[in-house]
């Protein structure tokens, strides 16, 4: 499973309805789930983002559909980096 962690910044729309994010997120969750996406971890935060989600996916496919789905809800803005193990790391710098 390939690792993504995705820094959330809240739009107008998220901030107006802050008191919803929490639900927001169960949802999202239970979607993610359901696409097969497995959420690791999922934090509010302070400082440059607004939040932090770690999730784990068979393919990119996968996990860009889950954040477009959560995209299109018009709360967040997100930014996804592929993250790599220690030993998948080891693998790319190995690698001829």
């Amino acid at each position: 499973m390939a690792t993504f962690i995705v820094l959330l910044d809240y739009t107008d729309l998220g901030i107006r309805n802050l008191k919803d994010s929490p639900q927001r997120a169960d949802a999202f969750n239970e979607f993610a789930e359901k696409a097969g996406v497995k959420i690791v971890g999922q934090y509010w935060t302070i400082g440059s983002h607004d939040g932090v989600l770690i999730m784990e996916a068979e393919t990119e496919e996968k996990a860009a559909s889950v954040l477009l789905h959560l995209g299109a809800g018009g709360n967040v803005r997100t930014t996804t980096l592929r993250a790599f193990d220690w030993a998948e790391a080891q693998d790319l710098i190995d690698a001829d």
